[in-house]
């Protein structure tokens, strides 16, 4: 694997996973992907300090950088690119606006937060010049911002990586003690109890409840939303996604699962 720290030196038409690191097996499965599509696979890892809506969430993003070099190695990384803060954003840089999208949900609960998204995303594009560019479902209002400003690139959805009590798997993880992860799983247990759930109002009302249970965790929003523009969803939405956010221990946690298509 060769380590890259120089967009120059960057192997274009590859296939590309942009990382803020902190790397753990779901990143793994991207890599995997990636590497399916090209035997060029490129993951860059950048903290972007545009996404963050304060300086202490920036702060306390867990940074792993020797284990995140071994992972990418291990999953058949070819290119590891750590880029300087002045290669991606050069003096004059122009931030870009997410658009209406971009204020709903984790817009809303963070302002600025998908600016920073779709203009660091716009910038990695410029320099990489990818033909492939893999991205998880779990953060899925990110992915269809990402769609849209993607027009060069193929988009590739990679579905979420869970543990075996259904949490999915993210960085901020890493933040949390032994009883706070465990009490996280309340928020997969609410997503199973929407798709088990009759209908969309069903779900609703089913989410909201399991979250009940758990005090501790405070919610922001749990909702099922159409997958194309993230309104609410109706019983003719053919494809329909619940999803929900909140905060434990002062951490942010989000996920998402997909509803049953209509008509099955």
């Amino acid at each position: 694997m060769k380590i890259v720290t120089s967009a120059s030196d960057l192997p274009h038409g590859c296939a590309f996973v942009p990382t803020m690191g902190a790397l753990h097996s779901g990143h793994q499965s991207l890599f995997s992907l990636a590497a399916e599509k090209s035997q060029k696979v490129l993951v860059s890892i950048f903290v972007n300090p545009l996404q963050f809506e304060n300086y202490d969430d920036l702060a306390k993003y867990p940074r792993t950088p020797e284990r995140d070099t071994q992972l990418a190695e291990e999953a058949g990384v070819t290119h590891l690119w750590l880029p300087r803060h002045e290669e991606i954003y050069p003096k004059g840089f122009a931030k870009l606006s997410a658009g209406p999208l971009g204020e709903m949900y984790e817009g809303a609960a963070r302002p600025g937060h998908f600016d920073g998204v779709v203009t660091v995303v716009s910038r990695l594009f410029d320099l990489v010049r990818p033909r492939y560019a893999i991205f998880g479902e779990k953060d899925f209002q990110q992915l269809l911002l990402i769609r849209k400003i993607g027009s060069d690139v193929e988009i590739i959805s990679a579905p979420t990586i869970r543990e075996s009590d259904g949490l999915a798997l993210s960085s901020r993880n890493a933040r949390l003690d032994s009883d706070a992860r465990a009490r996280a799983t309340v928020i997969a247990r609410a997503l199973y109890a929407a798709v088990a759930a009759p209908d969309h109002g069903s779900a609703r009302s089913a989410m909201r409840e399991v979250i009940s249970t758990e005090p501790s965790f405070t919610l922001d929003y749990s909702q099922v939303i159409d997958e194309e523009n993230f309104s609410d969803a109706t019983e003719v939405t053919v494809n329909a996604r619940a999803i929900i956010a909140g905060w434990l221990n002062g951490i942010r946690l989000i996920d998402n699962m997909a509803m049953k298509p209509r008509g099955q």
